[in-house]
This record gives C-alpha cells, sequence and structure tokens, in this order.
C-alpha cells in the first residue's frame, strides 16, 4: 500500500503523528510525508529550515516533502490566519508537481487545527485517484469559536459550509473521541465516521529506562506536572489561580513544561502575585519527557469550560495514562469520564481553581501505594484501549477497508 500522509505539522515538531508514521512504515506501509516547514510552537521556521522553499527530507527512512508556508508568528492573529493559509496555498501550488511521478493509494490526513489542510489532500485525491482518509482531531468551526479566535457569525457560518464541503470530499472521517461523532455527524454523512483514538510513543510506559530527569528538585515534594501548550484552550488561568491558592502549602510544586501563546501572561503573573510554587521549564524534546513525568508526582491536564471541549480528549491524556502516574483532570466531559472510568487519578470542574487546588491537596495527602496504584491503574487502561500496535494495525485496516470499497466499485 502506497500513503500519503498530509499533516501541516511533523518532526522535529512534537505531534503525535510522528510515531504513527514510524510505526506504519515499520509495518509494511509505504509512507511518504506532506508537510509544511517546521515552525510550532514558537512561530519561527527551526534552524536548519527555510520558511519560502520547498525542501525534501528523510524521517526514519520516510521521505518527507515540506511545502514553503509563513510561519504562525508568536502570540498574531494575522499570522496564524497566514499560516494555515500558506500551507493550503502551498499543496495546491506545489505538490502535484512534486508528486507527479508518485502514485498513491490512500491519502491521510492529521488534522488538528487547522482542518483546511484536507484541502490540497482533496486536489490530490482527484489527480490521483486515490482514497482520502480524514483524522479529525479538533472540531471546526467550533473550535475557532471557543478559542476566541473567530467570534463573527458570518465567518464561522462560512467556514461550517467550507467543513461540510471537506467532509463530502473524504472517504472515511476518523474522530479521536466517541463525542466527536455527532457534531461531525451534523456536517457528514453518519456512515462515514469512525471512533478511532489517539495513542501514545510506548516509551512513555517504561520511563526507568530513561534518562535522568533534566528538571533539578522535580522529585522533591510533591510535583504537578502539566506538559504541553500553554494556550488558551488549556485555561492556564485555572492553573495559576489555584497555585495561589496552594500558597500555604510549601511542599507543593506545579511544573508547567512546554510554551505557548500564554508564556509572557504566565511569567507576568508569577512575577505579580509571587508564586513560589509555580516552575516554568520551558518546552524540552520529547525523548526527555518519559523522564520527566515518570518522576512527576501527579501528571495534570486542563481545558477551558467550553462546549467543544466536553467533546475533545487532550492526546496528552493518554501519554499520561501510558506515563504510570496519578492525573489530575481539571475539566469536563470525555477526557474527565476517561480518567474517572480508568480509576486513575482525580477529576474536577474546568475553570473552577478553588476545586483544582483542593484536589491537588487531596492526591498530596494519599500514601505512595495509593498513589502508585492509580498509575497502575491508568497503564492498564492505556494498554486496553490505546495500545500503539493495536492501533496502527486497526488504522491499516480501514486503510485497507476504503480500497476494497474502491476495487468493489470497479
Amino acid at each position: 500500500m502506497k500513503l500519503l500522509v498530509v499533516s501541516q505539522y511533523f518532526w522535529p515538531e512534537n505531534f503525535r503523528i510522528n510515531n504513527l508514521v514510524s510505526a506504519l512504515s515499520a509495518e509494511g506501509v509505504q509512507v511518504e510525508v506532506l508537510t509544511g516547514q517546521p515552525n510550532y510552537p514558537q512561530g519561527r521556521v527551526f534552524d536548519g529550515y527555510r520558511a519560502w522553499k520547498f525542501i525534501k527530507g528523510i524521517f526514519n527512512g520516510v521521505t518527507i516533502h515540506r511545502l514553503p508556508l509563513v510561519p504562525r508568528g508568536s502570540n498574531s492573529a494575522l499570522f496564524l490566519i497566514l499560516n494555515y493559509l500558506s500551507f493550503v496555498a502551498s499543496g495546491i501550488l506545489f505538490a502535484p508537481f512534486a508528486l507527479r511521478r508518485k502514485k498513491i493509494d490512500v491519502i491521510f490526513v492529521y488534522a488538528p487545527s487547522p482542518i483546511l489542510q484536507a484541502i490540497p489532500a482533496i486536489l490530490l485525491k482527484w489527480i490521483k485517484r486515490a482514497k482520502l482518509v480524514v483524522s479529525v482531531q479538533d472540531l471546526w468551526p467550533e473550535s475557532l469559536e471557543a478559542t476566541g479566535f473567530v467570534r463573527n457569525r458570518v465567518l464561522l457560518a462560512l467556514v461550517r459550509v467550507l467543513v461540510r464541503w471537506i467532509y463530502r470530499h473524504t472517504d472515511l472521517i476518523l474522530v479521536q473521541s466517541k463525542a466527536f461523532v455527532d457534531p461531525v455527524a451534523a456536517l457528514a454523512d453518519r456512515r462515514k465516521i469512525c471512533y478511532f483514538p489517539n495513542s501514545a510513543d510506548d516509551v512513555f510506559s517504561t520511563p526507568s529506562a530513561c534518562s535522568n530527569c533534566p528538571i533539578e528538585g522535580l522529585e522533591a515534594g510533591f510535583s504537578v506536572v502539566f506538559a504541553g501548550n500553554l494556550g488558551h484552550a488549556q485555561s492556564i488561568e485555572t492553573i495559576i489561580d489555584a497555585a495561589a491558592l496552594l500558597a500555604d502549602a510549601p511542599d507543593i510544586r506545579i511544573y508547567l513544561v512546554g510554551d505557548g501563546s500564554r508564556t509572557v501572561w504566565i511569567q507576568g503573573e508569577i512575577q505579580a502575585r509571587n508564586l513560589k510554587n509555580v516552575v516554568m521549564t520551558g518546552r524540552y524534546p520529547s525523548e526527555s519527557m518519559p523522564a520527566i513525568m515518570g518522576r512527576a508526582s501527579a501528571l495534570l491536564a486542563t481545558l477551558k469550560d467550553e462546549p467543544i471541549f466536553y467533546h475533545t480528549i487532550p492526546s496528552k491524556i493518554q501519554t499520561y495514562l501510558a506515563a504510570g502516574r496519578p492525573l489530575l483532570a481539571c475539566m469536563n466531559g470525555e477526557g474527565a469520564r476517561i480518567v474517572m472510568e480508568a480509576n486513575a487519578g482525580i477529576s474536577c470542574a474546568a475553570e473552577d481553581a478553588s476545586s483544582l487546588a483542593k484536589a491537588i491537596k487531596q492526591l498530596s495527602s494519599m500514601s505512595d501505594l495509593e498513589r502508585e496504584r492509580m498509575g497502575q491503574n491508568g497503564q492498564q487502561y492505556f494498554k486496553k484501549h490505546y495500545d500503539s500496535n493495536m492501533l496502527t494495525r486497526t488504522l491499516i485496516s480501514h486503510f485497507e477497508d476504503v480500497l476494497t470499497v474502491r476495487q468493489d466499485q470497479k
């Protein structure tokens, strides 16, 4: 099977699709990747790459075609829009020529925001007479409205029409949460929708095999680690407010491991409120994360209190479960439900700083044995529902199924 993966984000950017591409290649699928120049999350193109140049490269034996694009910039709505649109434009202009000699059976779009990246994939589908599978990671246009990125009702309606068009030209729509099915079905044929969850790199389940933890002092006291993007959707304000409420618990520290659009705001709040229990470490390479997570006392995931996020399972949930540490889920809906169903931690309402502070204190007061049991429960739940080898084989079966439909139609 010849597979083209289309994703605006790819290695050296840290996304789930990196591991999935390697796993598909290891299973014998002939994979190539169409992506952009790496610039997430800092907003500037990584060293060794050029924004306005078409580049070919290799990642774990897989050929990568990198399209020119406008970097997303730092906390700029204008540059983010240009970033989204430039990838689409480059895909339309350059991809058909770059791939003109390539035989493609299936095109797989990994679609966190923006789902617009499926547009050049649809063009390639027509040219190559291939099947198109789209993995929906974020709901559009709902996520645009929930994050405050777009508020204009007319523009949201136009995006809805565009998303409906994308779904109509997709052969199979994979959704990362069962709660995504109904919202997607409002814009697409329900018969084309299939639940396909995210996984995590297997190395997260074996932190003892990893290198030493790069964060000094992490194992001292009770350490709560939030890992990932520090953006508006993550309700970082709730974490900061909870930290202020925990000022009387000097043994508890919150580590923010990552960066994002709220980084400068967080730094200002830490200084203004004299929060000595919040540590910003910056972003670490993915290779360091298993050691960091495996040595944390607890792992924290937060989301804003918006209806769209009731349906969403943050990809860090699977990673946290695999790491075998107790979880703190400050969110509503599917993410919290999974944590409680797995008996892998404590959940509290989204954007409720008081409840989050109480949950952190509750977890810190438990015995090591109780917390260890929660971590083990999480790992067992991960292996049953999100094992990467199992999901890779399932995805290949989905590809084979859409190809079988094509053969039947001949």
